[in-house]
């Protein structure tokens, strides 16, 4: 079944809400926080505006009774005849240098995009990936307020659907870039058709796709688990150099891993690092063997699980108690970012480390502005859902239409060049031979001393 992108609208709307606005065009400059004894007069003044054009940015001011608040975050709109900043190609970065202007230069028109994914309200994937699309409708949104043109068209490729027959679409040959698919099993049609016709095509989610090898259209996001685990394995040798590897057997026979430790043990074998190996079910005493008294511990458990994350904390809180003088960091995997409201007090105390593809800081202004864009134009807020799939959506959009944009076909999403930081999910792109392209991204989402939540992004 193919979408348009009006008719798409109003299949969003028909399924979760009667009056819902999707990519709305709100023409504001910035979000603004509400600071103490502020008044709506002020601000208007402060940054060039009538009060009636806040207003207008912010239609909940004209009910009744509303009353500005410290905290809040309002849109502070562009004044009367300032337009927003064209996007221009930076001259300063080789690696994407822009060649001659062609007849149909995609940086000198709208950028056309395709979005390929399930798209539906019938189960989970469709679900969390219409938030994903309406991720991508802020990003197009957003960047038409900078002066950046997109065509998009949508066609809903749930599980059962023969890409083969969608490909067929007359509107997907003119595609300059093409989002999807989800599943695996229809990535090769695409990659054929992409290949054909010369499309950009990003995989935001697949990760078995043998194409990519063969194919420099593909761009995928998300590295299989081997690459993945080869890289976190790499960057936690390089961080934790100097450290004692302390390995807890968690008794969990439902875990998958222990390829990671498997593989890390391997590595610092080869390399002639030691470690120590003990057992969540060990007595007090045997645990203690196995951590370093002069060298800084760092204790790696075999389970992404959180009752056995739990056990371990109390073990550790027993033994740093007793050896005061001990010092440990916990790393973990992408799982427990889930269980930060429980053990937030024990991640800052062990200094955790959660190595992870995306990260959302619940507390930064960004987060903030795009759950309140998302719930003014949709009516909801977002899944609590790990990643963030609107948040996903915009990040991934923004960064490759904004690329094609500044570099049109020779646009490769090398690291720096778009000039945009994600809010969720860093993009960093390399070459795989002569095929396509794989977001070599991977960040260590940092749990410190001082209460602080940093990312060190590799």
């Amino acid at each position: 079944m193919k979408l348009g992108f009006r008719r798409f609208a109003l299949f969003v709307a028909a399924l979760f809400v009667a009056d819902m606005a999707v990519c709305q065009t709100a023409k504001w400059k910035e979000m603004h926080k509400v600071k103490r004894k502020e008044t709506i007069f002020g601000i208007a003044k402060d940054n060039g505006i009538t009060v009636e054009e806040l207003k207008e940015a912010n239609p909940e001011m004209k009910q009744p009774g509303y009353k500005l608040k410290k905290g809040d975050f309002i849109f502070i709109p562009y004044p009367k005849g300032e337009a927003p900043a064209a996007v221009v190609a930076k001259a300063d970065v080789p690696a994407e240098k822009a060649p001659v202007v062609a007849e149909d230069d995609m940086r000198k028109r709208a950028i056309r995009v395709g979005v390929m994914l399930p798209l539906h309200n019938i189960n989970g994937d469709g679900r969390r990936m219409v938030e994903y699309y309406r991720g991508v409708l802020m990003a197009c949104d957003s960047l038409r307020q900078n002066g950046v043109s997109v065509d998009i068209h949508a066609w809903n490729v749930d599980e059962e659907t023969d890409i083969s027959k969608t490909l067929k679409d007359k509107n997907a040959a003119k595609c300059d870039l093409i989002i999807g698919p989800l599943y695996s099993k229809q990535v090769n049609d695409l990659s054929d058709f992409a290949m054909k016709h010369d499309i950009k095509v990003l995989m935001p989610f697949s990760i078995n796709a043998p194409e990519l090898s063969t194919n420099p259209n593909l761009f995928q996001v998300y590295q299989n688990d081997t690459e993945y685990n080869e890289a976190v394995i790499a960057r936690f040798l390089e961080k934790f150099s100097g450290y004692h590897a302390v390995f807890v057997d968690c008794n969990d026979t439902t875990s998958k891993k222990g390829i990671f430790t498997f593989g890390l043990r391997r590595r610092m074998e080869a390399m002639g690092r030691d470690y120590s190996i003990t057992n969540l079910k060990s007595s007090e005493g045997n645990f203690a063997k196995a951590f370093s008294s002069t060298m800084p511990n760092v204790v790696v458990l075999n389970t992404g699980r959180s009752p056995e994350l739990n056990i371990a904390f109390a073990k550790i809180n027993n033994l740093t108690m007793n050896n005061q003088s001990m010092k440990v960091t916990l790393f973990g995997y992408t799982e427990w970012m889930m269980y930060t409201k429980y053990n937030l007090d024990n991640y800052y105390r062990y200094n955790v480390h959660i190595p992870a593809a995306f990260y959302t800081n619940p507390l930064s202004s960004k987060t903030a502005r795009i759950e309140l864009k998302y719930r003014w134009n949709f009516h909801e807020d977002m899944m609590q859902a790990l990643p963030r799939f609107a948040i996903t959506g915009f990040d991934q959009a923004f960064y490759f239409i904004k690329g094609l944009h500044m570099y049109g076909d020779r646009f490769t999403g090398a690291r720096g060049v778009v000039g945009y930081t994600p809010i969720q999910t860093p993009l960093h792109f390399e070459r795989i031979g002569n095929g396509g392209y794989q977001n070599r991204s991977i960040l260590f989402v940092h749990y410190t001393p001082e209460h602080k939540v940093e990312t060190i992004n590799f």
